[in-house]
């Protein structure tokens, strides 16, 4: 990598956190502001948290090709700037329908960052750098969103309003200074698709979404990702808060502790963790994952078991959340650029829209069965996820047989290949990356 590169990944990097950090200020806070402080109820609350996953699989399926044809920068520039008109309209809407109409805008500002930002870090950075760089941006996202959450946390006050628009308003200034962060990088020339649909050599472009689709080492990603959001996120806020509440009784207050954790495990086991598995095989570091969670999972049906013993039940939640954030630190380094290592050159921001397509799914579908199973059918809520931890597992290790040596252990790969004298490098098994190749040659 070239100083500039670096420089321009630093960038990249640091607004990124700046936005995680503006989100901080609200995304915990949102419900309680439509719900209370605006007094348009629950029920407006819950399908404004709602329309910010509709938004998003509406504008995801056509991201992909803008970021293809055009490059990711301008794509990003004008996701930050729906984003900071989204929240700064929720901010100041006061009827339904403006309100709904602002998290729409803000949600598909949200989806259009994602795969922006995930095809320059992709630009950016070579095989033997990218599950770092991943795991650099998943630890500042969350470092943000823990410090704005906590700072956020001490401002509000829903008998003042006013300590609502203060927080938006942040968020609001945090995406604009992303957009002029993410506009003033110099990105190194990456492939592009042809006017026309046509490659440099005037052959017709393969169709991009049959060529994915035929890709069975990316469906086999997607149907994981699926399982993994699903699982893990898809529960956060939805079904394990309400078995949390409801089952282990402990109080909000605890609840937030355990959440607590989860994001301390994050920042504090990131890079630790990186060192040990970002020489290991991608799918069985994904498969260790899958174990895990099924771990936290039979904790949480323990700390529902033991409710009347309250600091065992505590313990037992607290540890729910730790563990999943340590799934999620072993996660980082390795799913994000597995799909960058399967792109082809050209396909990279659709394989980043696919896979974030896939992820606001899991997203939308997590809640809306985990709700309702956390608060009533709280045996069969715990046995449904601790199977779907195991389908992470079984997935992994599929999904390990359907890829090459290069993309499911890229740095040994490398250090291999280095090893190799000139001139014999014909016996070094094929499988480089691709994207790695496009790096190369651009």
């Amino acid at each position: 990598m070239t100083s500039a590169t670096n420089a321009a990944l630093r960038r990249i990097q640091m607004g990124n956190a700046l936005s995680a950090f503006g989100n901080g200020f609200t995304v915990p806070f949102l419900f309680i502001y439509v719900a209370q402080v605006r007094g348009l109820g629950a029920s407006t609350a819950g399908t404004v948290l709602a329309l910010f996953a509709v938004a998003a699989l509406v504008v995801l399926p056509f991201t992909g090709r803008v970021v293809d044809r055009r490059g990711p920068l301008p794509v990003a520039v004008a996701g930050t700037v729906l984003a900071s008109v989204g929240s700064l309209g929720i901010a100041l809407s006061t009827g339904v329908a403006a309100i709904f109409a602002s998290a729409a805008v803000f949600g598909a500002g949200i989806a259009v960052i994602q795969p922006a930002l995930a095809t320059m870090i992709v630009w950016c950075s070579t095989t033997s750098t990218r599950s770092r760089a991943f795991a650099t941006q998943f630890f500042l996202n969350n470092l943000g969103l823990g410090v704005g959450g906590l700072l956020g946390g001490l401002v509000i006050d829903t008998e003042r309003p006013a300590s609502f628009l203060l927080l938006f308003g942040i968020e609001s200034a945090m995406y604009v200074l992303l957009g002029v962060t993410v506009a003033t990088v110099r990105l190194p020339k990456g492939p592009r698709v042809e006017a026309a649909g046509r490659v440099e050599n005037g052959a017709p472009e393969p169709g991009g979404r049959r060529s994915l689709m035929s890709d069975r080492a990316m469906v086999t990603l997607c149907v994981l990702g699926f399982m993994v959001f699903f699982t893990c996120y898809g529960q956060f806020e939805s079904g394990l808060s309400a078995y949390a509440v409801e089952v282990s009784r402990v109080s909000p207050a605890t609840l937030g502790v355990a959440l607590a954790s989860n994001t301390a495990v994050i920042v504090l086991a990131q890079f630790v963790v990186l060192r040990v598995v970002e020489r290991r095989r991608r799918s069985r570091v994904i498969a260790v994952v899958g174990l895990i969670w099924a771990v936290a999972w039979l904790a949480a049906g323990v700390s529902g078991l033991v409710a009347e013993r309250h600091a065992l039940a505590v313990a037992a939640l607290i540890s729910t959340y730790a563990l999943f954030g340590l799934g999620e630190v072993l996660l980082s380094p390795t799913v994000a650029p597995l799909v960058a290592d399967l792109a082809p050159p050209r396909m990279v921001g659709r394989y980043n829209s696919a896979f974030a397509l896939v992820k606001q799914l899991a997203l939308a579908v997590g809640p809306a069965v985990g709700g309702p199973m956390g608060a009533t059918l709280h045996v069969p809520y715990i046995v449904m996820l601790v199977l779907c931890s195991l389908g992470v597992t079984a997935l992994a290790l599929l999904l390990g047989r359907r890829l090459t040596p290069a993309q499911d252990n890229p740095l040994r790969n490398v250090v291999v290949a280095s090893s190799v004298p000139t001139g014999a490098s014909a016996g070094v098994p094929s499988g480089s990356s691709r994207t790695a190749e496009a790096a190369q040659t651009a």
